[in-house]
């Protein structure tokens, strides 16, 4: 039995840490990640995270196969605002440096939400606690977004109907979503704009990010897909990935899942 439910996600600050850095400033991804929320979900229902050099958390293990849609919440045009903190390790442990002075420049998200959408299986176990946690705001461990000093909240359960979407005209996808064709030649056309060289209409915006979207199981490095966020009408014959489905919610939403 299957249950499309969502959550709203909010984090006073947030690093989720790219894997390469622009020296001497550690990068964090903008968006949430598809295995960032299995981390946090897998904290959640506790079960364990990295443990031991070469083997996959017990978190990612048991969750890799959810499907999950992510809706950023109170954003500028896709985007949150960053700043960077300096830390400084001078328990001597950090480092071999001259000192035992360990200096790191990160960039740090400022307050970052998310709707979080889970399609769950209520006949696995570990999903089906997933869903009776997520509902009575329970957690076996902190969830903290990237960092732990930067715990995370939940708000506004949401269960929802729902049924595969298939365009039968123009359309607009709630969530970010994974692409293989230029977003340019799906927007719906309105209004002439000499600037951009396409019809454009009101304010609309479009974000792009590479995310990550599993683990390499024999690598131990991140897949990364090539996403999307907008708020412009796609036309309706506007490709998109066929094994990442559409999902039409009962509140008339599209989102996808991955």
């Amino acid at each position: 039995m299957q249950k499309l439910i969502s959550i709203d996600i909010k984090a006073d600050f947030g690093m989720l840490k790219k894997p390469d850095t622009n020296e001497p400033v550690c990068l964090t991804f903008n968006m949430l990640h598809k295995p960032a929320l299995l981390g946090i979900f897998g904290a959640i229902i506790g079960l364990k995270g990295f443990q031991k050099k070469g083997e996959l958390p017990e978190y990612y293990i048991e969750l890799k196969d959810l499907k999950i849609g992510i809706q950023p919440l109170n954003h500028e045009n896709g985007n949150y605002s960053k700043t960077i903190i300096k830390y400084n390790n001078t328990t001597g442990f950090a480092s071999e440096e001259k000192g035992g002075n360990l200096i790191i420049d990160e960039q740090t998200l400022i307050a970052p939400a998310f709707r979080c959408y889970a399609l769950l299986n209520i006949d696995n176990k570990h999903q089906e606690k997933l869903y009776n946690n997520l509902k009575e705001n329970k957690a076996e461990y902190i969830p903290y977004l990237g960092k732990n000093e930067f715990s995370v909240w939940w708000e506004n359960f949401k269960e929802y109907s729902y049924e595969d979407f298939k365009p039968d005209g123009n359309f607009k996808i709630s969530s970010i979503f994974i692409k293989d064709e230029s977003l340019k030649d799906g927007i719906k056309k309105t209004y002439f704009s000499p600037v951009m060289n396409f019809q454009t209409k009101g304010n609309s915006f479009s974000y792009f990010e590479y995310l990550p979207v599993s683990y390499h199981e024999q690598l131990f490095q991140y897949v990364f897909k090539n996403f999307t966020y907008t708020n412009w009408d796609l036309e309706q014959d506007f490709k998109l990935p066929e094994n990442y489905p559409l999902i039409k919610l009962d509140t008339n939403g599209i989102i996808q899942v991955f």
